[in-house]
């Protein structure tokens, strides 16, 4: 048995016995049924995963695709969120072949919940990483007619602030204008409006010169 499937079928088991039916059905209804759930709360699944997490159960940079694999085929949404936030830690150690797998996680199973923070705080991290990387890896996400591949490429510069690449950000805004889907329409909206706290006068002239939706419009403005 691999180190990954170790630490996968350990937390599984705790997780198990752990589970509430009564809660798993409430969070199930909130995902609009896409998901099952153990049922487990936000701070009680961090709480056991922290637990399990010590001196003697930890995984490798080397293990992490493999276990975010594991976690993404299993059933419940609680996995992967345990695969999502072990990635964050270690996302400072990714590798450059590490993009399949942040693809993976982007692309499967994906849903708002773990596809934003794979984006801003997986690929972004990767990307501040691997630059050169980014030219034909966000022009393959833009041309995949993946809904969640190219919400990705508006959020990973998310955290970026000073460092946003301006020029780039502007040019996916404008090829996804008129995108009719609400996901990327609300994409839109939040990075202006976080980019706003970097630059306000870059995203109030923006929005005046472009015609985006009104829930981008909404979104980028909204604390302006």
């Amino acid at each position: 048995m691999s180190a990954a499937q170790k630490h996968y079928q350990a937390i599984v088991r705790i997780f198990e016995s752990n589970a509430d039916a009564k809660r798993a059905e409430g969070a199930k209804a909130y995902m609009r049924n896409q998901f099952e759930f153990y049922g487990l709360t936000a701070p009680d699944r961090k709480a056991l995963v922290r637990d399990y997490w010590n001196s003697d159960n930890r995984l490798s940079i080397e293990d992490l695709p493999e276990f975010i694999e594991l976690c993404w085929q299993h059933p419940m949404r609680e996995l992967q969120y345990v695969g999502m936030d072990t990635m964050i830690q270690l996302s400072k150690k990714l590798q450059r072949k590490d993009i399949a797998m942040l693809e993976l996680m982007i692309t499967e199973r994906s849903w708002w919940d773990t596809v934003d923070l794979v984006a801003s705080r997986g690929a972004g991290v990767y990307f501040q990483k691997f630059p050169e990387e980014i030219p034909l890896r966000i022009e393959s996400w833009m041309q995949s007619d993946n809904l969640w591949l190219m919400r990705s490429a508006l959020l990973f510069q998310l955290n970026y602030k000073h460092q946003t690449n301006v020029q780039l950000l502007e040019s996916l805004i404008v090829r996804l204008q008129y995108h009719p889907d609400f996901f990327i329409r609300k994409a839109i909206g939040w990075v202006l409006r976080q980019y706003a706290r970097t630059d306000a006068r870059f995203v109030k002239n923006f929005v005046q010169t472009h015609e985006l939706s009104a829930l981008s419009k909404k979104e980028a403005l909204k604390n302006l």
